[in-house]
């Protein structure tokens, strides 16, 4: 192995669009156990699963009703 290598003439992975960014959430042990089954039954990673309808509310700019509104 080198001890250093030359990048100066890479280029981008043109397959990746965007590359998803890692964060941390906190979520209910229910709604993580809802998306693991959903996985379960799909094959879909869970985590994807939550990315995916995520994803769907953003795009629909679905807004959130909270029942203790006036």
């Amino acid at each position: 192995m080198k001890s250093q290598y030359d990048f100066s003439k890479s280029k981008p992975n043109p397959y990746v669009r965007k590359p998803k960014r890692q964060i941390t959430i906190r979520l209910d042990g229910s709604t993580i156990d809802y998306f693991k089954g959903l996985s379960e039954g799909t094959g879909i990673p869970y985590q994807n699963l939550i990315n995916l309808y995520l994803r769907d509310c953003a795009l629909d700019k679905k807004k959130l009703k909270l029942g203790w509104e006036a």
